[in-house]
Formats: C-alpha cells, structure tokens, sequence
C-alpha cells in the first residue's frame, strides 16, 4: 500500500524551473514598485495555477493546458467574488460549481485542469476579501497565467516542432529496447513493452493533434506520421522474435537506435542497414520492418499517403465537443464524481459557515485538492496532503516569522515558486510541500495575518483531509469489477474480436482491401494495447488504497499480465504466417476465440484468484497458435476460483 507513497525519480525540468520562478516573482516585484502590492500578489497567484497547468511537451498544447484552465479560473473567482460573505448563499454556491466541476473534470485533462481552477477559485473568492472594483482581481488572475503561457511559448520560433521530432524518436528508443530484451527474461521484457505502448501513445497523441488542424501533403508534419506508422510492423514483430527464445543481434536494436538519432536530428542521410540474414520467418519479419522503417526515414520526400494513423484521425472540433457532453450527461462516473465532490465541498463550507474559522476558504480548498481521483487514488492523496502541508507549513512559518514583507518577499518568492516544478513529478506531498509556503506568503500579502495563520491552516486541511476521505472516499465503495474487472473483461472480448480479424479470410481480397485489413488490425491491437494502459493506471491507483481494495490489486495484476501476452502471441502468429509458417485453420481460431469469450465471462464473475506460472512456452503443444493457448491456459488458471 505504501509503494505508491514513495517519491519518484525524475529529472529536474530546469526550464520550468526559471519560468516559474520569474512569472511568480516578477508580478510581485511590479505591484510593489507600484505601490499595489495585492496586485501584484493577485497575478502571481494566477501564475501559480498557470504554473501547475503547464504539463503539455508541444506548444499547442501548451496554449490549451495553459489558456484555458485560465479562463475558467477567472470566471471561477467571479463567482466566488459575487457570493462572498453571503453565508449559506455561498454554501449554495459553491456546491453547485462542485458538482458541476467535477462533471467536466472526466472529459479529458484540460477539462479536468479547467474544472479544477474554476471549483479552486470560487473558494478563494468567497473566503478572501478582493479589491475593488469585482472584474480586477479576476483580470489580474488571468494575467499572471497568461504571464507563464507567454513564458512558456518563447521557444516556439525557433522549436515549433522538437516536442513531436523528441516523442517519435523516444518510440524508435523504446522499441530498440523492446527488440534487445526480446527472447530474454519475461519481466523485463513486459517492462520494455508497457514503455513501448506509453512512447507510442504519447507520439501518436502529439502528432495527431497537430495532424487534425494540417491538412497538407508535404508539411513536416508528414514526414514525422510517416515515420511513427512505420514503427508499427516492428513492434508487431517482436512478439514473434521473443517466441523464438533466442536473442536478436545487437546488430539490430543499434541500427533501430541509429534510426531514433535520425528522426530526431531531422537527418536523410542513410544509415548502415547491414543486417544478418534471416532464416526463421520471425527473423524474416523483423528483417523486413527494420528495412522499410530504415528507408522511410532516412528518405527525404516520403510517400505523402502513408500519413493514416494507426487508431483513427482525430475528429472535428464540434464532433469532439458533442461526444464530450454526451459521455458526460450519459456517464455515472460522471455524474458519481460531480456528486461526491459537491458533497464534500458542501460539508466543508457548511463547516465553516456554522463554526468560526479563521480564512476558512482553506477546508474546501483542501478538499479541491484531494479529490481528484483522475489525478491519483484519493487516499494516497489524502495522507500526502496531509504530510505535504504539515511540511510546507514548516517553511512558511520559517518565511513569515523572519522575512520582512516587502521587497524581500520577492526573492523569497523567486526560490520558493522555483522548487514547484522541481519536486512535482516526485510525488503529490513533495508537491503540495512545495505549493503551501507559495500560498500562504501571497495571502499573507493580502491581509497581512502573518505567523498566526500557521497553524490554523494545518487544522483546516485535516478538517479537509478528513472531509475527503470519510464523505468522498469511505462512503462511495466503488464496485472492484467496475474499476478494473469489467475493463479487463471488455479487453478479452475486444481480444477476441481482434483474433478473428487477424485470422479472417484474405484470399478473395484486392490488395487495397488487404491493406486496409492491416490497418484495421493495427488499429484494434493499438487500442486494445491503450486500453489496458488505462487499466495498468487503475491498478497503480488501487494499489496504493488500504485493504480490501490494494490487496485485491496485487492478486489481480497476473491477469493484466497474462492478457498482454495472449495479444503479442496472437499477433506473433499473424506475423508468422505472413513470413511463411503454416497458417491455423479454422477450427483453431474458433476454438481459441471460445475460449477467449469464456475468459471474459470468467472475469466478469472471478472474486478469488489463485496463482500461475510465470513465462510462456509453445513445447507442450504445436501449430502456430500453440503459444496463444498456452498463455490462455495460464489466464483461465488466474481466474479459477478456488472451492
């Protein structure tokens, strides 16, 4: 349960770091040179959350992930703007906009960053008294974060396209990887294939945004899609080459690395293609993938039709926005978050409305923060909200009891505000620890409380933890199979599926048809491989949770495991017929997709797990299918329930 607890390591993003220390300084500095200095803290506060919202590699994204979460935070401050000091009209309030937060909080992550400042902001405008006149303070908001968008986007000139050219090349790395731990040991090489799934959506996910608005046939951005369609038949072949049991030459992992060089430096010239000859058809498919993917990079106009990707373009703004609120107004996890969180919001505001709480905006605010399962399991997040703010409230006791305000609370900002992006991808304490000290320096600026709001602000995000944690977490036991065994059960199906159509029949088809076919069947392996990406996210999430919930998570995990390898086995088998082994017949593939759909059902009913053995072996059985039944022998073991 505490594995999840432990700080991750990450590299430190040094241009977040200055960015976020010069937009959270310099508004300060400003407001204090003009004699405004809760103005100054106002945009420094906007910048904060612009601070926080500034996750997105490429610089579109950057304008989105950052100017629109803005906008929704000012009309968020608005709103609590109009309702402070109203009592139980702004318990109403409040409610209201955190239920309705935490509807468009499941629509994506700018949906959910955007209803997070909007929910964030109302509760800091009715705790904080504004200056006057309503609009300024929002504006001044919207400036701080519209300060770190500017910040963020000076290098777009000059490297419009190195987030996309940085994301394709880390897939060619990871599939390098994938090809040299090929036939060796199990773990690693499931470890090398879920990075490989993770690169793979990410420069899918980069590209395509870009692709939906360029319809051009010979931009940049072509060749980039050209290049990541044709590490697909590689990472198809190398299932087929880890069944062979034997090493691949480190010949052919460098000359894949060679490649990820190339497409990164933006480079045609040619590369040293002098492969081993191959003599399995396995060896024969990577042989030929590694050989076409050589020639697509390293050719300087390439075909400006292969630019289809693998799991479907993007659809048009408006479609997009209608199937958003669609899936909202349809969805019950939807409509269970938005009600959880206006729960807990109300709870806390009827709190602090019926006791006397000094700067009592700080139990919702809490509560914001913590239930936010789309951000990670809420009780992990609890505890470290806790433990963050107990240790950031020991800086800014530090801070506010020995620094003079005024000019020297600048530097102080431009240290503090630095360390934000430095610890946030450890974990969320670090990042909260980070972000408390912030907090506390601005609103002392505001209303100039100093050291005695120290430790009433430790009470009050226990108050909120506990809110949280009991009318957020504990009273909303969600079902196990409606967090991972329905999705799991939905894969197997969707793998059943998948093996039909990599068997169907072919013969009677025009090689146009064939083609599509093999797009068809790149896109239901791709999808299926993301879905179980999400349920891989899940687990991680439950596993962190106390028992019942974390406990059930580690017995679960073999399946997960298991059905990633009954899919690299199907696809091995499709990548072996294509490269001269015997195809199966038709009564095979009958037979192992009943078996998948039993599975399925299997799942659907499993409560308690035993164990299976670890590895896969085609020794016991024969036919090119005979790996795929022995990895559903080992997922039918999973799921038998003990007497």
């Amino acid at each position: 349960m505490l594995s999840g607890l432990r700080p991750k390591a990450a590299p430190v993003p040094w241009a977040a770091v200055v960015r976020a220390g010069v937009a959270l300084a310099a508004p300060l500095a400003v407001g204090l040179a003009a004699g405004r200095p809760s103005y100054g803290a106002l945009a420094s506060m906007g910048a904060l959350y612009g601070v926080i919202s500034d996750t997105a590699d490429a610089y579109r994204l950057r304008v989105l992930h950052i100017a629109v979460p803005q906008l929704f935070g000012a009309l968020g401050l608005t709103l609590g703007i109009l309702v402070f000091d109203h009592g139980w009209i702004a318990v109403v309030a409040l409610t209201l906009v955190a239920f309705l937060s935490g509807m468009i909080s499941s629509i994506g992550a700018v949906a959910s960053l955007s209803g997070l400042l909007l929910l964030l902001n109302a509760v800091v405008g009715s705790g904080l008294r504004m200056p006057d006149p309503w609009w300024l303070a929002p504006l001044l908001l919207a400036g701080g974060g519209l300060l770190v968008l500017a910040l963020s986007l000076l290098g777009w000139p000059f490297r419009g396209r190195a987030a996309e050219r940085t994301a394709v090349a880390d897939a060619y790395r990871a599939v390098a990887d994938l090809l040299g731990s090929a036939g060796g040991e199990e773990a690693d090489y499931d470890a090398r294939r879920q990075t490989v799934t993770e690169a793979l959506n990410k420069a899918y996910d980069l590209v395509l945004s870009r692709r939906a608005r360029d319809h051009g046939r010979r931009s940049p951005l072509v060749r980039l899609l050209s290049q990541l369609n044709v590490l697909i038949p590689l990472v198809e072949a190398a299932p087929a080459a880890h069944l062979r049991g034997r090493p691949l030459p480190e010949k052919i992992p460098a000359v894949v690395r060679e490649l990820a060089r190339a497409v990164e430096m933006g480079r045609v010239d040619g590369a040293d293609t002098d492969l081993p000859v191959p003599g399995t058809p396995s060896d024969r498919a990577v042989d030929a993938a590694l050989r076409h993917a050589a020639s697509v990079v390293h050719k300087a106009d390439p075909d400006p039709y292969n630019v289809d990707d693998r799991l479907g373009r993007p659809a048009a703004l408006g479609v997009r926005i209608r199937r958003a609120g669609r899936d909202v107004l349809f969805s019950g996890s939807s409509w269970r978050y938005g009600l959880r969180l206006a729960l807990c919001i109300g709870l806390a505001q009827s709190l602090v409305s019926a006791i006397d709480v000094p700067r009592s905006y700080w139990v919702a605010l809490t509560v914001t923060f913590v239930l936010k399962p789309d951000f990670g399991s809420v009780f992990s997040r609890g505890v470290l909200r806790a433990l963050g703010t107990a240790a950031g409230l020991v800086v800014a006791a530090a801070v506010l009891s020995h620094v003079p305000r005024g000019w020297w609370d600048v530097p102080v900002l431009l240290v503090l505000a630095a360390c934000i992006p430095a610890v946030s991808a450890k974990s969320y304490g670090f990042q909260t620890a980070a972000i408390t000290p912030v907090i506390l320096l601005l609103s002392d600026v505001l209303n100039h409380k100093g050291f005695a709001l120290v430790v009433p602000r430790l009470v009050d995000s226990l108050a909120g933890c506990a809110i949280a944690l009991i009318a957020g977490y504990l009273l909303w036991p969600e079902s196990w199979h409606t967090r991972i065994g329905d999705r799991l059960a939905d894969a197997v199906e969707d793998t059943a599926d998948y093996l039909r159509w990599a068997f169907g029949p072919t013969e009677r088809l025009t090689e146009a048809e064939r083609a599509a076919n093999q797009a068809e069947r790149v896109r239901r392996r791709r999808a299926i491989y993301r879905d179980l990406s999400v349920v891989r996210t899940e687990f991680q999430r439950a596993l962190t949770e106390p028992p019942p919930t974390g406990t059930r998570a580690a017995a679960w995990w073999p399946l997960a495991v298991a059905l990633e390898r009954i899919i690299d086995a199907t696809t091995a088998a499709r990548v072996r017929v294509n490269h001269g082994a015997p195809p199966p017949n038709e009564a095979e593939i009958a037979d192992a997709e009943r078996q998948l759909r039993e599975l399925a059902a299997r799942v659907r009913s499993s409560v308690v797990l035993v164990e299976v053995r670890e590895g896969w072996s085609a020794q016991d059985d024969k036919g090119v299918l005979a790996p795929l039944r022995q990895e559903l022998r080992s997922a039918q073991a999973i799921t038998s329930q003990r007497g």
